[in-house]
């Protein structure tokens, strides 16, 4: 039997139907705002503060895991330095009307300097992440400090050369799932 005799029999609704040819934003928890293809803003943003001392850096983390766990959000931690395209790329994406609309609802997000990964490091290792394979590094974590989204927190490091609407279904895949109103 062919591979085309295959396909036609299965049909194209079965094949979709399989886990393994679903498409990434259909294990989302939450729907991603649409995008589409999008210019963004020139210039791309310079998001991080170089000038934030660690101790500041680690009062910020604590702070949004606090409000995090106030207002039943993950914390997005977004981890890169103002020489990374990619992270430009990124920011850009974030300051997106919808998008950052979206990361507002499910998220507290907080950027941090990591320089040429000589500042901050202490911050990552923190949920189990003692080493980048490159930036920007995003961490999504639970308001207890469990890292939601391990190995996939290096995704996001040819942002510069992804679909947008591809990065902002990556955000959307890590929200915190709707809930449901009870009654």
């Amino acid at each position: 039997m062919t591979v085309r005799t295959t396909l036609s029999a299965l049909g194209v609704a079965a094949l979709l139907a399989l886990p393994l040819l679903a498409p990434t934003a259909a294990t989302a928890q939450v729907a991603a705002p649409q995008v589409g293809n999008v210019e963004l803003k020139q210039p791309l943003p310079y998001p991080y503060d170089e000038a934030i001392d660690n101790a500041a850096v680690n009062a910020q983390v604590d702070a949004a895991l606090a409000k995090a766990k106030k207002e039943h959000k993950r914390v997005l931690l977004d981890f890169g330095g103002n020489w990374c395209g990619d992270c430009r790329v990124l920011a850009g994406l974030v300051e997106l009307p919808q998008v950052h609309s979206f990361l507002d609802k499910n998220y507290v997000m907080v950027t941090v300097d990591v320089g040429r990964y000589t500042k901050n490091m202490d911050v990552p290792a923190r949920f189990g992440v003692p080493k980048f394979k490159g930036v920007p590094t995003v961490l999504v974590v639970e308001a207890d400090g469990t890292l939601v989204n391990g190995d996939a927190s290096f995704d996001l490091t040819d942002a510069r050369h992804m679909d947008p609407q591809a990065v902002v279904d990556w955000l959307a895949k890590w929200a915190p799932p709707s809930k449901t109103a009870s009654r």
